[in-house]
């Protein structure tokens, strides 16, 4: 069990979504139990890349989606589940798989470090 600061406790979700995505290099952005962030998990772990997951509650993804993703992605893809590789906003899952299938993801991966030959 991983315990927190006083600072990580008094962060909001928007400041703590966006402190994690700077400091990991694939994240997964989704709701508690959602389905699609276990494919997008599992996607990731058969390519051999472990990405950071963060699970939000309905308050806190209506937070984190008002302010830092709606903002930025055409409406299709403003509602999580979301990826962040390198803190660039990839997309949801269909951007996600369709990536993986034109044969970007694992490049991209390898560009930012993510993944080793």
């Amino acid at each position: 069990m991983e315990l927190l600061s006083q600072a990580e406790m008094s962060e909001t979700a928007e400041k703590r979504v966006g402190r994690l995505i700077a400091e990991n290099l694939v994240i997964i952005i989704g709701r508690k139990s959602c389905c699609m962030c276990h494919v997008m998990k599992r996607l990731f772990s058969i390519i051999g890349v472990s990405p950071t997951v963060i699970e939000l509650d309905d308050a806190d993804m209506n937070d984190v989606v008002g302010t830092m993703l709606a903002p930025t992605v055409p409406d299709s893809d403003a509602v999580p589940p979301a990826v962040f590789i390198a803190g660039e906003l990839i997309g949801g899952l269909e951007s996600l798989v369709a990536m993986h299938l034109a044969g970007n993801l694992v490049p991209k991966l390898r560009e930012v470090g993510a993944l080793w030959d």
